[in-house]
């Protein structure tokens, strides 16, 4: 089983007054989530086990075993969740998770370093690549799209980047 962990989703607060919680999905299916329980936090010291009751706007009303009070959902407001990455299931040879990206070294179209994925962005728009410049703490977006990035290699770690003029 692999050790690497994949963020699935957040638990946003509490749901009414017994213990139901607010879970916003980051799956492509977003009810996916549920299937992939038990969850775990960032660190891995603590368990979830996630059942769905009902959709809401920007997410599910959910259960979590163990956890009974308004309180006790409040006080897990902002945790992420995790799911093992064989958990998941394989992606399509275009499309990928965000963690494959993150650290993936970005070149120009001529093979000049434009500096490393620092981590993917999506605001409802489509998806971003945070890119950190070479030597800087400065970072540059580029929009994730085949006529922004044409190749992906995760072999070699290798992105390559055709950004619009003056991006960089």
């Amino acid at each position: 089983m692999s050790d690497e962990q994949i963020c699935v989703g957040v638990i946003s607060g509490s749901y009414g007054v017994n213990g139901e919680v607010r879970i916003k999905s980051f799956c492509a299916q977003p009810d996916d989530i549920e299937t992939y329980s038990p969850l775990s936090s960032e660190d891995g010291t603590r368990k979830f086990t996630l059942a769905l009751i009902r959709p809401m706007k920007a997410g599910f009303v959910a259960r979590i075993a163990d956890v009974a009070s308004k309180e006790q959902g409040d006080a897990l407001k902002g945790v992420k969740l995790f799911a093992h990455r064989d958990q998941l299931p394989n992606l399509p040879d275009d499309e990928y998770y965000y963690s494959d990206l993150t650290g993936l070294t970005v070149y120009d179209t001529g093979g000049v370093v434009l500096g490393q994925v620092k981590t993917v962005h999506n605001h409802g728009a489509g998806d971003l690549l945070e890119v950190q410049l070479p030597g800087a703490s400065a970072t540059v977006l580029i929009p994730f799209t085949k006529a922004d990035v044409p190749t992906v290699d995760l072999a070699t770690g290798r992105i390559v980047a055709d950004p619009a003029e003056g991006l960089f």
